[in-house]
């Protein structure tokens, strides 16, 4: 018994004798892991060498970006934040500068000022505020998905203008209800919109299922920048207290500062959803070459302004807005209908729309029982007929369109989802009214 105890210490003594380092990683990622901490075993003695700055700063990012950063995100991710929290400093600085000047007009500070008479007019200027978000969710609502480059713009100069209202009250005290609350009215569309936006957004940003956590950790992005806005914002109050025309110059150079960082910030994005602007692009690009072009490359040619601040002509730039996706067939004229009866009966016999070509305009009718790939299908078909039609062809648009279809469509899809396009749907508004009809030889029927 005891010679084998001896030979087993011996035995660990041989082994102990050898030199054993163990690494601590940290982190989620695998391409992403960081040492910190190194452990070396060597003999009876352990030695310990931690790299606490290496832990303490990966936290730190822990707390502002997405676990698994860069990697559980898109490529637009980084800059869009970087331009975003810039504008939204700005943002809070102008705050301070516009909500002195509305609580001056209110009469904070005055002797002759009355609370109810306050607490009134501020009551009005909410209540003028959620009335308009509702109608504003109303008319807008399903819209704001589809085109979220252009409601974020709108969504930040309409906050622009109801600080500009707030800062202006005090210049007509006659008017003062009226202009808060429509600078209150305002700033409703702003919440709606940027809102919704913001939701769309971090569902492109999220590459593996991690949109909650994107979108907590843009609310510790977000309230940094909140932070130092509103701090470097009362420091401007301070300083341009009693100057009117200092006031008037800092809020406009941050202003115009504002709308050029959210510009930027719109511009980084590179959204791969098919919407009514990139399903043209990328048509009219495929028409001409018989190639795709990538997400990147159409959000450089993206039109992102909003249509009341460009010019009202559709031109080959802007076909897509000759095409209207669902319509009310009760409001469609007698021959119309006859025409759609035929168009059911011959061109579009076997799909789940059909295309109504008008004077101005390309009008789609879904079936009842579509999906949303039939919609795609249908809305690349009317763009594909409004450029044969719209560009002089004189001959049969329904025949050559579905000629074209049935030789390119399936390969133009083909294409799009190669470079990374996402044709499961149109990112369109949903489609409000629908049709069903039968179509034989002895009955037709177009509900």
């Amino acid at each position: 018994m005891g010679g084998g105890g001896e030979e087993e210490k011996s035995e660990m003594r041989g082994l102990g004798s050898s030199i054993t380092v163990i690494e601590e990683w940290n982190g989620t990622a695998s391409s992403k892991l960081t040492i910190s901490a190194v452990v070396t075993v060597s003999g009876d003695s352990v030695q310990k060498s931690f790299r606490p700055f290496n832990h303490l700063s990966r936290r730190l990012l822990d707390a502002f970006v997405p676990e698994g950063f860069p990697n559980s995100v898109t490529d637009d991710y980084v800059p869009f934040q970087i331009w975003d929290s810039l504008q939204g400093l700005s943002t809070y600085m102008r705050t301070m500068l516009s909500t002195q000047a509305l609580l001056s007009a209110i009469g904070v500070g005055e002797k002759s000022a009355t609370v109810i008479g306050a607490t009134f007019q501020w009551f009005l200027r909410d209540l003028t505020g959620m009335l308009g978000g509702v109608m504003f969710t109303f008319y807008q609502g399903s819209n704001l998905d589809s085109n979220a480059k252009m409601w974020r713009l709108v969504a930040d100069l309409m906050n622009d203008l109801g600080m500009l209202m707030d800062l202006v009250s005090p210049l007509f005290p006659s008017a003062f209800v009226l202009i808060v609350c429509l600078g209150s009215l305002s700033r409703s569309f702003t919440g709606v919109a940027s809102g919704a936006t913001r939701a769309a957004l971090t569902q492109h940003f999220a590459l593996q299922n991690n949109a909650a956590d994107i979108s907590a950790k843009e609310g510790s992005q977000e309230t940094v920048a909140t932070m130092i806005g509103m701090a470097l914002g009362m420091f401007l109050a301070r300083i341009t207290m009693g100057h009117s025309l200092t006031i008037w110059f800092c809020f406009l150079s941050l202003t115009f500062f504002h709308m050029y960082a959210n510009y930027r910030a719109v511009r980084c994005l590179t959204l791969s959803t098919l919407n009514f602007g990139r399903s043209w692009i990328l048509l009219s690009h495929y028409m001409e070459t018989g190639q795709v072009l990538s997400p990147r490359q159409v959000s450089n040619l993206e039109h992102v302004l909003p249509s009341w601040m460009t010019s009202w002509k559709v031109d080959g730039k802007h076909m897509h807005k000759r095409v209207i996706l669902g319509i009310r067939i009760s409001s469609l004229k007698s021959d119309q209908v006859m025409s759609l009866s035929s168009l059911a009966n011959t061109y579009y016999n076997k799909d789940k729309y059909l295309l109504l070509v008008t004077k101005q305009k390309i009008i789609i009718i879904v079936h009842k029982d579509s999906t949303s790939v039939d919609i795609l299908q249908a809305f690349i078909h009317a763009l594909v007929l409004a450029n044969l039609k719209y560009n002089g062809n004189g001959g049969s648009v329904h025949l050559e369109s579905r000629l074209w279809m049935d030789k390119n469509y399936k390969d133009l899809v083909f294409k799009l989802q190669s470079f990374g396009w996402k044709t499961e749907r149109l990112s369109s508004p949903s489609v409000m009214w629908k049709a069903n009809w039968l179509t034989n030889s002895s009955e037709e029927k177009i509900d």
